[in-house]
């Protein structure tokens, strides 16, 4: 066992001792007072059941077999949601042949980040986070369910389910995913267009047809943002099946992972020949497991507020000092788009999470003490699902080599021998940076810095050629109690751009950047944001900053007491930002609630 990951382990244990305590005291009290369906009156029961078949309520009134709940998130908008749409049918059929039964508990809200991006829909999109858990506990608050079944894939989407499904910890839940789309135009090329396009050197026309030929069919966006990485990590929290991340939506086996995925949450439920609620499933040792696949695999950054959201919604209390020091005996493993060209169909190919979860086990990177739905311990994590002549599906063992080295390294020829976050401090707060995509030699900028209250202001100046220097652009007033923390992902051609010009150049925010931030340094998650007391506020036009990604030390070059007598700017949206329109005014009592980054960016206490 790698000391770092075992002492973190216990650190996160012993910190998080009395809130954990008092989550799991809390999770058995609600099973002893309220078991599922049997506290229920003949009323209540009736309306559960009204509207389903004969057979359907002679098992859930006789309460001996398992009633699961379905939580979806189908919408036919976003390409991986859209083959979630007859899951639910799947699912029932499925249970019936256990004598068992399923119901659609709820459907929760699905946006789409790449939608939103660059537009006011985003600012809502990190708190859909927090609709999508209040939901979950609203589809599963009528206390029919014996488990729980989440259908949903992206961005805030299965964080939210999840931190949803913990409310009801004292229940088994699984995850369902749809997989991703087939390979389309390369990552590559889509990102040379949209850097030719930032500088006016691209037509409208020529975009719309490499982005359309880079989202082309039902499933997941194939490259390596916060969408696959949520499944990266569900698949190390044990509540979805190993090897089920990246099977595609028309492939055979993704049907029978499903059906599998039904009978082994029937299993774990209390009518079943192995009960396993998820208060076992989600523990200190999972979580580090699923931050050191994360890191190996060169994960979204998202992931440093929604893993830190989830802990804390299983009692847990996690930090970015644990992740990055998770971070610096972590090798990176994995080349996947932005930190590399191949997409998720290439690392599938190569390897994908059996080989990955085999050399972090063979460093003793991973974990043992764990329970998942596939058993005990990570043993079955290491081989791949496979299907039968039944129909049904199989886990094998996989020995291979991987069969693409610039995809997918062994532990001994990583890519690197650290992970891809830094966790970033100094005299303007706490942050983290995503190094897995950016080369040594761009890690340590300093340079004047410009200061932008909006990302439309720094995209401005940008076609202005105001930026042609080196430069530390400062986008401020984009934490989440300004305006939501919104994805500043149209500002990476225009960065990119600079930096292929010869310019020394970082981001420096207290927004998000993504799963798909590049390969620009990207100090980003600024903690505490500049609308709430943070030193990002007193920066001004032509202040020396100094970012050094590899050490994780982020300076402004300007004494402190001459900082501290600055007068704080004041965040002024201007009359296309106003916080009312396309339901941004229903958001303000969450923008008030907000917590901090660094404790996930909550609304929740």
């Amino acid at each position: 066992m790698n000391t770092t990951v075992e002492a973190v382990t216990e650190r996160i244990r012993t910190r998080s001792q009395q809130t954990r305590q008092t989550y799991l005291s809390n999770a058995q009290r609600t099973m002893a007072r309220f078991p599922p369906r049997k506290t229920l009156s003949c009323g209540n029961i009736a309306h559960a059941f009204a509207a389903c078949s004969a057979p359907d309520k002679t098992r859930i009134a006789g309460m001996q077999t398992a009633n699961l709940g379905i939580v979806t998130a189908y919408n036919d908008m976003l390409s991986a949601h859209q083959p979630l749409q007859s899951y639910p049918d799947i699912i029932k059929a499925t249970a019936a042949e256990h004598d068992c039964t399923a119901q659609v508990a709820g459907g929760v809200p699905a946006m789409c980040d790449g939608v939103t991006q660059g537009q006011p829909g985003m600012e809502l999109s990190l708190f859909s986070r927090e609709v999508i858990a209040m939901a979950t506990a609203v589809s599963l608050s009528h206390n029919v369910f014996d488990g729980i079944l989440c259908l949903g894939v992206c961005d805030k989407i299965v964080p939210g389910l999840l931190i949803g499904a913990l409310q009801f910890g004292h229940l088994p839940a699984g995850f369902i995913p749809a997989g991703p789309m087939g390979p389309g135009v390369p990552n590559k090329t889509k990102a040379e267009v949209r850097q030719r396009y930032a500088q006016g050197r691209a037509e409208r026309e020529e975009l719309l047809a490499v982005e359309s030929g880079s989202y082309h069919s039902p499933g997941t966006c194939n490259f390596y943002g916060t969408a696959n990485s949520n499944q990266v990590m569900v698949e190390m929290l044990g509540v979805q099946l190993a090897g089920a991340s990246f099977v595609n939506p028309d492939d055979p086996l993704r049907e029978a992972l499903t059906k599998e995925t039904v009978r082994r949450v029937l299993a774990a439920t209390e009518q079943g020949n192995q009960p396993r609620p998820l208060t076992e499933l989600i523990c200190e040792a999972s979580l580090v497991n699923a931050a050191v696949a994360l890191l190996a695999s060169g994960g979204s950054t998202n992931h440093t507020l929604h893993l830190v959201a989830i802990a804390r919604a299983a009692g847990i209390v996690l930090t970015w000092q644990d992740l990055d020091e998770l971070s610096h005996v972590t090798p990176l493993l994995a080349r996947v788009y932005p930190n590399g060209e191949a997409d998720v169909n290439a690392f599938q190919q190569a390897g994908g999470m059996a080989y990955l979860v085999r050399e972090l086990r063979s460093a003793g990177l991973l974990n043992e003490d764990v329970h998942s739905l596939m058993g005990d311990g990570m043993d079955m994590y290491t081989r791949q699902p496979v299907l039968t002549g039944s129909g049904d599906v199989e886990w094998v063992e996989y020995d291979a080599p991987s069969q693409r080295l610039d995809v997918l390294r062994p532990i001994n020829n990583a890519f690197s021998a650290h992970g891809g976050l830094k966790l970033i401090h100094g005299n303007l707060g706490e942050g983290v940076v995503k190094t897995s995509a950016v080369k040594p030699e761009h890690q340590h900028i300093e340079a004047p810095c410009r200061v932008f209250d909006s990302q439309d202001d720094m995209v401005a100046a940008f076609k202005a050629g105001e930026l042609q220097q080196d430069v530390i652009a400062v986008v401020r007033f984009q934490g989440p109690k300004a305006n939501g923390m919104p994805e500043l992902h149209q500002l990476t051609p225009c960065l990119g751009a600079l930096q292929d010009q010869g310019f020394r150049v970082a981001l420096v925010t207290d927004g998000r950047m993504s799963g798909a931030s590049g390969k620009v340094a990207a100090a980003i998650h600024m903690s505490p944001e500049a609308l709430d007391g943070g030193p990002l506020a007193r920066l001004r036009d032509g202040d020396h900053l100094s970012l050094d990604a590899s050490t994780g030390l982020l300076q402004v070059l300007v004494d402190d007491d001459i900082l501290q007598a600055r007068d704080a700017a004041i965040f002024t949206p201007d009359e296309d930002t106003l916080p009312d329109s396309l339901g941004r005014g229903l958001f303000s009592t969450f923008r008030r609630a907000a917590g901090v980054a660094h404790n996930g960016a909550s609304v929740f206490d």
